[in-house]
């Protein structure tokens, strides 16, 4: 199996203070004092070591506040590990946020330009994509409309659509499908499927534990920023349920 992300030792740490009249205190004192003073910070995520390979789809939950999302924009790039290492092999993209790179004044097929071009790709490849785009996302008598009248649900297959229209070798999706209609949710899966047997590699943060359970090769739980459970995906939901017990994250020997 060829390894495409590698998260080795991550720990992600945020100040709790805003930078401003406390910080330039602090720093002050410091030069005058001999007890040197630490700005407070939070550890969001502790030493997560997760190996992902070619072709994979790996499911991420846990209660809200837990590390989810800050792990999801760390392996993207976003957010830099205040200690470890993140290495990846091949194009990446995040999904998060149903109306991120969009404009509301913009028309549905102006904001699928625009959103294209943040993806990098060029005027006409999105020409060629753009009648896949309007059918898989059924905006067909909406494209042409504002999009600050478009629903939430209306917005998300927009963005799904564009994004994986042209199928990135690694997506990471970040509740994004918990916006939709059922069919929505259903095409959106078929989607990631598709992507996976194209040997595309998913990791996907949701609370649809169905849908992780179907689609998902590998379950991670996290809890304080710490991996709680990991592996078979039946068996972390159970334990995110308090109904089994948790086995020793088993990533950094696959």
């Amino acid at each position: 199996m060829t390894l495409v992300i590698d998260v080795d030792g991550v720990s992600v740490t945020f100040p709790l203070s805003r930078p401003g009249l406390q910080t330039i205190k602090r720093k002050f004192r410091n030069l005058v004092s001999t007890e040197k003073q630490v700005a407070p910070q939070r550890t969001v995520l502790e030493d997560i070591s997760i190996q992902i390979n070619q072709g994979e789809v790996l499911g991420i939950i846990g209660r809200n506040g837990c590390g989810k999302s800050t792990l999801l924009r760390t392996i993207s790039g976003i957010y830099r590990p205040s200690e470890g290492t993140v290495k990846s092999r091949g194009q990446l993209f995040l999904l998060a946020g149903i109306r991120i790179g969009f404009t509301g004044n913009l028309t549905g097929r102006e904001n699928a330009y625009l959103y294209g071009s943040i993806l990098g790709h060029s005027k006409q490849r999105m020409d060629e994509l753009m009648p896949s785009i309007i059918e898989f996302s059924e905006l067909h008598e909406y494209i042409d409309m504002p999009l600050r009248t478009y629903s939430s649900g209306m917005t998300a297959r927009l963005g799904f659509s564009v994004a994986t229209a042209v199928q990135p070798e690694i997506l990471l999706i970040d509740e994004v499908l918990a916006v939709g209609d059922q069919e929505f949710k259903e095409r959106s899966k078929e989607r990631i499927l598709e992507m996976v047997d194209n040997a595309g590699t998913v990791v996907i943060v949701s609370h649809s534990f169905g849908l992780l359970k179907n689609i998902c090769d590998r379950l991670i739980l996290l809890e304080n920023g710490l991996i709680k459970a990991s592996g078979d995906p039946a068996h972390v939901i159970e334990v995110y349920h308090g109904r089994a017990d948790p086995e020793p994250p088993s990533d950094s020997e696959e």
